[in-house]
């Protein structure tokens, strides 16, 4: 017969325990430090990457600029090309109230800048022919880093001829409109110049540079929309026409066969 096993006491059992909990810390904390040590790895590597990107994006943006040049000269044998675009892109047509559109049919090239670290900001250059709204030949806008760090905005100084700043114009109609109806004009394109509240985030100036200037054709070449519904409207008029015919035929063979 063999002999009984040996009772453990409540006091070796909480003593192993105790040891298996240190074990268990002591292997957390060493696999924490080893995930630091990874991760440092990643970011250097993450760093890395950056700086190589950088140097790529610099690399193709200076051998964009032959080509946006050329686009530039096409472009503007094309009358209304940039009003059109604006008008036919979601986002800036929002914008838009009916004088800025007149306004804009004097805009005849849009160039978009990024500065040579490309990282540190950009600039959108407006070129205006003589028109009834303001002196300027160009406006501009400027997205850059300040000395602390922080994103900032400047622009040109909007030189508006007398009775014509739409800036102050938009915000009368508004009330005007207010009063009278619901649906307001939006507040003036030009505003936008004005505006450095947030530069950071400034979405106008990210949709132009980022959505827009890398290829206007596709919103230049947007369909009317209002065209559209018209054809659709023409054609069913022709069908029904057709139809029309068709049951005037068929009523006069019906005559005929009596």
């Amino acid at each position: 017969m063999s002999a009984p096993a040996a009772k453990v006491s409540k006091k070796e059992l909480n003593s192993n325990h105790d040891g298996a909990d240190e074990t268990s810390e002591k292997e957390q904390q060493e696999a924490i430090e080893h995930i630091d040590e990874v991760q440092n790895e990643i970011d250097r590597l993450n760093e890395q990457a950056s700086e190589e990107i950088l140097k790529v994006e610099q690399k193709y943006n200076k051998l964009r600029q032959p080509f946006f040049q050329k686009r530039s000269e096409l472009i503007a044998k094309i009358p209304n090309f940039w009003v059109t675009t604006f008008v036919n892109h979601p986002q800036v047509s929002a914008l838009l109230g009916e004088e800025d559109e007149e306004a804009l049919h004097y805009l005849t090239r849009v160039e978009v800048t990024e500065f040579e670290d490309i990282k540190s900001g950009y600039r959108i250059d407006f070129y205006f022919d003589e028109n009834p709204y303001f002196e300027n030949k160009v406006l501009s806008k400027e997205f850059h880093l300040n000395e602390s760090g922080d994103p900032s905005s400047k622009s040109t100084e909007i030189k508006w001829k007398s009775g014509k700043d739409l800036t102050k114009r938009s915000s009368q109609t508004q009330n005007k409109a207010s009063r009278k109806r619901q649906h307001e004009e939006p507040e003036s394109f030009f505003t936008w110049f004005t505006d450095h509240s947030d530069a950071g985030a400034d979405e106008l100036g990210e949709v132009i540079k980022d959505d827009i200037w890398p290829n206007p054709l596709q919103y230049y070449l947007v369909p009317d929309m209002d065209d559209e519904e018209g054809e659709g409207e023409e054609e069913d008029d022709d069908d029904e026409e057709e139809e029309g015919l068709e049951d005037i035929d068929e009523e006069g063979d019906e005559d005929e066969g009596r």
